[in-house]
């Protein structure tokens, strides 16, 4: 950096993340999901092995309901997640999926992959491999600070 002081470590993760969010938006807008929301890929994450409710939805997102609520609202209104009665107690709505909303988690999945192999391509498998294992550690450390995680299988 001819002299200058390194970047913080946290300036130039939220630089990078910036960098890959605005990537990943674009491609996401390419392919016609361009009403994609900030948090959107977060429930996308939850909801795509099955349906929940919106409590358990914004006790995943540690969320209150009513936030919950205006994004899912969103996300329906925009066709990516629908409502449909729950088995076991119709007051309940269980949240899913719509095939717009798979489609589009389908190739936000498909960007992070590019991503990646990009990245072996530029700087080598080995480097992508260590920063990889850094953010894992990194996301292990979190003390639940809002970062919303798949549900375990």
């Amino acid at each position: 950096m001819s002299g200058e002081d390194p970047a913080d470590f946290g300036v130039l993760l939220n630089i990078a993340f910036n960098a890959f969010k605005s990537a990943l938006e674009a491609d996401l807008a390419a392919a016609g999901f361009d009403d994609v929301g900030p948090s959107f890929g977060y429930v996308f994450r939850l909801l795509a092995d099955g349906t929940c409710s919106l409590s358990e939805l914004a006790r995943h997102l540690q969320m209150t309901p009513p936030g919950a609520l205006k994004l899912v609202d969103d996300m329906v209104a925009k066709g990516y997640v629908q409502r449909t009665a729950d088995a076991s107690d119709k007051r309940v709505k269980q949240l899913g999926l719509t095939p717009r909303g798979q489609a589009a988690l389908t190739r936000a999945r498909a960007f992070h992959v590019r991503c990646e192999q990009n990245l072996v391509k530029q700087l080598g498998a080995r480097p992508v491999a260590d920063t990889r294992r850094v953010l894992e550690a990194l996301a292990a450390a979190d003390t639940g600070t809002g970062i919303a995680r798949p549900r375990p299988a």
